[in-house]
């Protein structure tokens, strides 16, 4: 795969899970839950614009470099505190047609986590870095997504954050 093939399936996956948090934030009777999404879905729409201006270097000049890619997804330790609290909200409530968002904005985010880790086998160096930051921001999504499912649901799943390879929030 070409790295501009790479960048426009990138984009693909980015556009698809941003439509999801969207769509959640804007469902979500909680407003824990529709800021958690908000957040998510402004941070999709950062790594469209960067997966755009990379696209549009690699069109200018023949070459990309991996600019740093910044993440507000918060800490391991916030993200816990925060699930406990949206448990003890979610407890009483049904939110089935949040748990069906949630369990797609899930599978969207492990295919992405997927495509992102085979470029960083695929590509060239530079083509690498840029998408090794992704893998390990979409790895951090992934456990978001699995905690809201987890409160929803009342189940710990056990989602480990500590052992998530690559796991940093800058």
């Amino acid at each position: 795969m070409t790295i501009e093939e790479a960048i426009n399936t990138g984009l693909e996956f980015e556009e698809q899970v941003r439509k999801v948090y969207s769509e959640a934030a804007k469902k979500f009777a909680d407003p824990m839950a529709r800021k958690i999404f908000t957040v998510l879905a402004d941070e999709e729409d950062r790594h469209v614009q960067y997966l755009e201006a990379r696209l549009d270097e690699w069109q200018r000049t023949g070459k990309v470099t991996a600019e740093k890619l910044e993440t507000t997804i918060p800490s391991e330790e916030a993200i816990q505190a925060g699930m406990k609290r949206l448990e003890k909200r979610m407890a009483v409530q049904d939110f089935s047609v949040e748990l069906a968002m949630l369990k797609k904005a899930l599978d969207l985010e492990i295919e992405a986590t997927r495509f992102f880790k085979q470029m960083v086998g695929e590509l060239d160096a530079e083509g690498q870095k840029m998408f090794e930051r992704f893998v390990e921001i979409e790895v951090g999504h992934e456990a978001i997504v699995q905690a809201e499912i987890d409160a929803l649901t009342g189940t710990r799943l056990l989602v480990r954050l500590r052992g998530i390879s690559g796991w940093r929030t800058a």
